[in-house]
């Protein structure tokens, strides 16, 4: 028992640092909201592309490089929606589609996948919109960290892109007028590492 007792002591040392190794690796991240722009395009019924941005999102990302792994989450406040065109946007948040009295945030939540030299290529998750959640894998096309000039924080961004269907999630408007119900995402992300 006494030879017990002294490997644990000297051992406990050890487990306590490499504890604390391992959580060192994983670091959190809040969102920029200043930096960070969600953005779409939309059909209108095969005559052109309409494009638009939510001007309001907020978030986090815990991300471990060295491990590969991570995950993510993005709200995005549905009434900051930009067309560049305020009816249409007093449109698209009224009842006839986000009806954001009833639905004011849509949420993005996933696991960061496919790192290759500590970057992520793609994140598998889930969209919440409309009070419909459903499977959405995005893929990133840029990914850095620095260090920060000013704050001398590392500094995260990348550039992430995918699509869905929004006729999946209740937003059928136009549908019978032959719009496509395919939308293109595209999320401007810039992150700043916690303290």
């Amino acid at each position: 028992m006494h030879v017990s007792l002294r490997l644990v002591r000297r051992l406990l040392p050890l487990v306590l640092l490499l504890s604390f190794v391992a959580s060192a690796a994983s670091a959190r991240y809040t969102l920029d909201p200043d930096h960070t722009y969600p953005s779409f395009e939309a059909d209108h019924m095969g005559i052109s592309t309409w494009r638009g941005k939510f001007n309001h999102s907020q978030g986090w990302v815990e991300l471990d490089k060295a491990g590969g792994n991570g995950a993510l989450e993005v709200s995005v406040a549905l009434d900051s929606i930009d067309f560049g065109q305020e009816p249409l946007n007093a449109w698209a948040r009224g009842k006839d589609f986000f009806d954001v009295a009833h639905h004011p945030r849509a949420v993005f939540k996933g696991r960061l996948a496919g790192f290759v030299d500590g970057a992520p290529t793609r994140v598998e998750g889930t969209l919440s919109l409309h009070g419909v959640t459903r499977p959405l894998e995005l893929r990133i096309d840029h990914f850095k960290c620095m260090p920060h000039p000013i704050l001398k924080r590392e500094w995260c961004g990348a550039d992430a892109l995918g699509s869905f269907d929004r006729s999946a999630f209740g937003l059928d408007a136009g549908k019978n007028y032959g719009f496509d119900m395919r939308v293109a995402l595209r999320i401007q992300v810039e992150a700043l590492r916690d303290k």
